[in-house]
């Protein structure tokens, strides 16, 4: 089954990591790289992506006319998605447990993050019961 475990991290006005060292923003790119490439090598990575700050994002709806309205950019949220992975595993629990050593991604010397990362299942498509 297929989920997606999203790292949501510092407050969206905050420096990317505050007060940490070359060294440790190092050891934690380092980090999330081994990471994917072992997720890679056991088959269970589906796709992985850090995504941009919060102020490069936009809100879109349709106007009446079909045409895209913008909004935002949205600076006093608390915390923001800073990147996912979605993997594909045999339990939830190994998603779990992939999530929880995620959060533990070394943070200044090297002690753990313990971020909070949120696990989803991924539907394969609606619910039977909606149909």
């Amino acid at each position: 089954m297929k989920y997606i475990l999203m790292m949501n991290t510092m407050k969206a006005k905050a420096a990317p990591f505050p007060g940490w060292s070359k060294e440790d923003v190092q050891a934690h790119i380092g980090f999330m790289i081994r990471l994917d490439k072992e997720l890679r090598a056991s088959g269970e990575l589906v796709s992985a992506e850090g995504l941009s700050f919060p102020d490069q994002a936009r809100l879109v709806r349709a106007g009446a006319d079909g045409t895209p309205i913008t909004d935002g950019v949205f600076p006093e949220g608390k915390e923001f998605l800073a990147g996912y992975w979605i993997v594909n595993v045999d339990s939830p629990e190994r998603a779990y447990a992939i999530a929880a050593y995620i959060s533990a991604a070394p943070g200044p010397r090297g002690a753990p993050v313990n971020m909070p990362i949120e696990v989803r299942p991924v539907m394969s498509g609606p619910p039977p019961e909606l149909l």
